[in-house]
């Protein structure tokens, strides 16, 4: 018995026809909202059937999550690496700034605050982004802090996992939030808080 695969011709239109999709995802998300959002509107728009998209995606929000993720794709080229000059501080407050230039991109915040409701409500696309997201970041998170650590630059017993969330959590809520702005000198007092712990130090030697 022969399987019979897709020619590429029809693989090649279904990877169109995908792409479209995620496209016209996007651009409608910053044009009318997530919540007018429809795959009703996506199908008109990416010029496909209605369930041709629901064969791939099983909601919007998981249309939205791959839409997201082609972008990132686009951007970043492969697997995430964080900077290690050797120079910790300076490496994290790059990473931040790039962070909060993220966040406060408006291209950007419709389809990330679309997604945080989304995950909060949706177990199976809570899995998802952790999965292809969220997973392989804290991955690159934690071996920069672990290259740190080896260098003797941070503690041998230093919980990496707890150490990502202090660093990255903040700066997260606050946008998340809004309760504040996201600016240079608040990465700053995050990473130096971070850093330098939260007991009193010791006086200077006189």
């Amino acid at each position: 018995m022969t399987t019979r695969r897709a020619s590429p011709n029809a693989a090649r239109r279904n990877e169109a026809s995908r792409r479209a999709t995620l496209t016209a995802a996007f651009d409608l998300l910053q044009e009318v909202g997530y919540a007018k959002l429809s795959i009703e509107g996506i199908a008109a728009r990416a010029g496909v059937g209605k369930q041709t998209i629901y064969r791939w995606w099983p909601s919007k929000g998981a249309v939205v999550f791959d839409a997201f993720l082609l972008l990132s794709e686009s951007a970043e080229g492969g697997p995430p690496v964080l900077p290690d000059t050797g120079d910790l501080e300076a490496d994290l407050t790059a990473v931040l700034l790039a962070t909060i230039e993220e966040l406060n991109d408006p291209r950007y915040d419709q389809p990330m605050r679309a997604l945080a409701t989304e995950i909060a409500h949706d177990p199976e696309l809570a899995a998802a982004y952790a999965e292809r997201l969220d997973g392989p970041l804290k991955d690159a998170k934690r071996q920069r802090l672990r290259s740190a650590q080896q260098a003797g630059q941070l503690a041998d017993d230093l919980d990496l996992d707890v150490a990502v969330e202090m660093i990255w959590g903040p700066v997260l809520n606050r946008w998340l939030q809004r309760s504040g702005p996201l600016t240079a000198d608040y990465i700053d007092r995050v990473i130096t808080t971070a850093l330098n712990g939260l007991r009193p130090r010791p006086p200077a030697a006189g």
